[in-house]
């Protein structure tokens, strides 16, 4: 019997032969990615780490510093990356979400094991990488040893089929995965199939970076064209990919028929088992509209904002902000002039940071208000008060929706 992609990922980094369900492996960890609200609560400087060449530091949660608290993490991992010589280092003016930074910056290469701090590091499984969020105590032990540990799960297959159609996105795939099989939990999720070639890149990572909110395992995708041309523009090249054999053994295998989706909307609480398509969702005025966070700050999600909101106006009595996933991204979508259009609409466009998404600064919702949001998560008090409804929905259903003022389908202003 075959591997998954997982499977033969983590068995080669463990350096065995094969890995099936139910094992537990040791595994070298390729690139250790340490965020900002790390080095802001309990850090110790270490005397020694394993290697300096497979750090990256990123701040990202808390920029620029919001208090002193943060101020003061700022310094701890300026003298940390200082002290090791660390190069791979981006503070403020380099900044940005960092599983933008990472997919920037080809620090998540096709085969290979990457460990971050934060809960939606599955993002990077969208580049063929082995990637997992780990709380902060066992980052620190990878920092210094190099490896950890996996209990291998199993895995479920997810066969695309079909093109896209017009004004859906990955979101919107997510939504639909989401609401028709629900959680995932102790399971891997692998997603491949003709209708994959029609999935770019962007939506691949949105798609990964959700498969948290399903409390997937990890989240892998298969190296094909697509990927290999978004890798060569980044510079990434030498790797081995992790392809899941022709026998291998699935918990289950699915198949999402691309043809058929349309624009999907998660009502407040929860994604498993509570999206819709907008088409049947109820007539729900907003307060607050967000474009932005690592599953839906990208540049090619502010396009599609840009081109929605061009010529027309964010509704009275809504506020719609937007969220570069980085400064480069912040940089390339104003050289093309997304920033203009969506400011001239009335958006308010902020610094690259992951406040509004989970409810620290840069956009705090209040009580009895009504988000639609872009972001990651949509359960109670996330993104502020605890009397707050958050609606989750793709970047499109977004825009369209601030320029209605309720929850709106996006081709309905086409």
């Amino acid at each position: 019997m075959g591997m998954t992609m997982i499977e033969k990922l983590l068995a080669r980094k463990a350096g065995i032969p094969r890995v099936q369900a139910g094992d537990t492996v040791v595994v070298d960890v390729d690139m250790c990615v340490l965020i900002d609200l790390q080095f802001a609560t309990t850090w110790v400087q270490p005397v020694r780490i394993a290697d300096p060449e497979r750090v990256a530091v990123v701040m990202d949660h808390a920029v620029p510093a919001p208090s002193l608290k943060d101020a003061t993490g700022g310094t701890h991992a300026r003298a940390f990356v200082k002290e090791f010589g660390i190069e791979r280092f981006y503070d403020v003016g380099r900044h940005g979400i960092c599983h933008e930074v990472i997919a920037e910056n080809g620090l998540a290469r096709p085969g290979e094991i990457l460990a971050c701090t934060d809960s939606h590091t599955c993002a990077a499984g969208a580049y063929n990488t082995g990637a997992r969020g780990l709380g902060p105590v066992e980052m620190y032990a990878i920092l210094c040893t190099g490896s950890t540990w996996f209990q291998v799960s199993p895995t479920v297959r997810y066969e695309l089929t079909g093109r896209l159609p017009g004004y859906v996105s990955g979101k919107d795939i997510f939504l639909h995965i989401a609401a028709t099989w629900g959680d995932a939990t102790n399971q891997n999720l692998e997603y491949g199939g003709p209708g994959l070639a029609s999935v770019p890149m962007n939506d691949r990572r949105t798609i990964a970076t959700q498969g948290a909110e399903i409390s997937a395992d990890f989240s892998t995708f298969g190296v094909d064209d697509v990927l290999r041309s978004f890798l060569a523009e980044r510079g990434v090249t030498g790797f081995e990919a992790a392809d899941a054999d022709p026998d291998a053994a699935y918990l289950d295998v699915r198949t999402v028929d691309l043809d058929g989706l349309e624009p999907y909307v998660a009502r407040p609480g929860t994604v498993s088992g509570n999206a819709v398509p907008v088409s049947d969702i109820e007539h729900r005025r907003l307060d607050q509209a967000f474009i932005g966070s690592c599953a839906n700050g990208q540049l090619e999600d502010l396009r599609i904002a840009a081109e929605i909101l061009d010529g027309r106006t964010v509704a009275p009595g809504v506020r719609l902000l937007v969220t570069p996933a980085s400064q480069q991204v912040y940089r390339e979508a104003m050289k093309a002039g997304y920033l203009q259009i969506l400011a001239d609409a009335g958006a308010v466009v902020t610094n690259s940071t992951c406040g509004a998404c989970f409810g620290y600064h840069m956009g705090v919702l209040g009580p009895g208000e009504v988000c639609l949001t872009s972001s990651t998560r949509n359960f109670t008090g996330r993104m502020g008060s605890t009397e707050a409804e958050i609606f989750m929905a793709a970047p499109a259903t977004v825009a369209a929706s601030a320029v209605t003022g309720y929850i709106t389908d996006p081709r309905s202003l086409a």
